[in-house]
């Protein structure tokens, strides 16, 4: 029997054991529609709630596209745009699942009290009657987070390279970096809106900061780690010390600086969350303490999917950055 044959014999089973998830996860949305649509609502507070009828239809619209996806891949199940929908089914059945437990505990029986626990139609309200305000905090988000998270990652390799290569400045520089790096950078936050000229020059120092310590940490950890054979060979060839710094300490160093960005990128996020509730005007974070302010719960539930979903694509951008930049590296980075 060939490898070719085998190997579709494989595809075809797993094509087999996949499906009936994704059946499964078919089934529990529609079942979340009719719980949506088929028990009545209740009586909650003096007004009627709105936006009820397009909830239900952005949940039926959902529906009916898994179902011809559904239908699509039990036809072709060859295709390659569906494997996202095979290898996410058992998700979107827990997805399904939490939506209509959320859906009878809030809208149907009033377990939970309004207006702390908002139905799912809550959000659309959220969502469709302060889009621009949401939008802006997101805008002015994204520009702090990109101006702290680019200079503290510069700031952060320029000075792991200089230490992880030069023993005499990493004299000076290791108890700086014992000092300050334990220290959250956010309790650094009245010291920095006494010193920066504004608000949004102190938050972009402080995401900076928290940005700061770990690409410094684990570039010089990369740096300082890189076999000396590696240095060897290039004097040999004629290597000067500003090539062994460009072309061997640094790209042998790049899984540790990636591993130190990582971990920058999540500790600006919250830094750039409590920032933003410390004086400036627009932002995530200041939206949602607005949305506290007012008891606008169903806003501030709504500021936190978007944070999240912005958040974790950022986070898959950077992993996307990695895969390209140490495609070299293939077989070594195993994370």
């Amino acid at each position: 029997m060939s490898s070719e044959t085998l190997t579709l014999q494989q595809q075809q089973a797993r094509v087999k054991r996949i499906e009936p998830a994704v059946w499964t996860a078919l089934l529990f949305w529609w079942a979340l529609v009719a719980l949506m649509t088929g028990l009545p609502d209740k009586v909650q507070g003096f007004a009627p709630p709105r936006y009820v009828a397009q909830t239900h239809d952005i949940f039926i619209g959902f529906a009916v596209l898994l179902s011809l996806l559904t239908l699509l891949s039990s036809a072709a199940p060859r295709l390659a745009v569906l494997s996202p929908l095979k290898r996410s089914a058992r998700w979107l059945t827990a997805i399904a699942i939490l939506t209509g437990i959320w859906e009878l505990c809030t809208a149907k029986l009033g377990l939970l009290p309004l207006p702390f626990f908002a139905p799912p139609r809550a959000l659309i309200e959220a969502y469709v009657t302060d889009w621009p305000r949401l939008l802006d905090s997101v805008l002015h988000s994204l520009r702090l987070l990109a101006l702290g998270y680019v200079y503290g990652s510069i700031a952060g390799f320029i000075t792991g390279v200089a230490i992880g290569w030069s023993r005499g400045l990493g004299y000076w520089v290791h108890p700086i970096l014992r000092f300050l790096g334990p220290v959250p950078s956010t309790a650094l936050l009245p010291l920095s809106m006494y010193f920066f000229p504004s608000s949004f020059s102190a938050a972009v120092f402080l995401i900076a900061l928290a940005t700061w310590f770990p690409v410094t940490v684990l570039t010089w950890s990369g740096v300082a780690s890189v076999d000396n054979r590696y240095y060897d060979v290039a004097r040999t060839l004629g290597a000067n010390a500003l090539f062994l710094v460009l072309r061997v300490a640094v790209p042998a160093s790049l899984p540790s600086l990636f591993v130190g960005l990582f971990m920058g990128l999540g500790a600006s996020f919250s830094v750039l969350v409590a920032a933003e509730m410390m004086g400036v005007k627009s932002g995530l974070g200041w939206y949602l303490q607005w949305a506290q302010g007012w008891a606008a719960y169903a806003n501030m539930y709504a500021a936190l999917i978007v944070m999240a979903l912005l958040f974790s694509s950022l986070i898959s951008l950077l992993f996307v950055v990695r895969d390209r930049t140490l495609a070299w590296q293939r077989n070594t980075v195993k994370w």
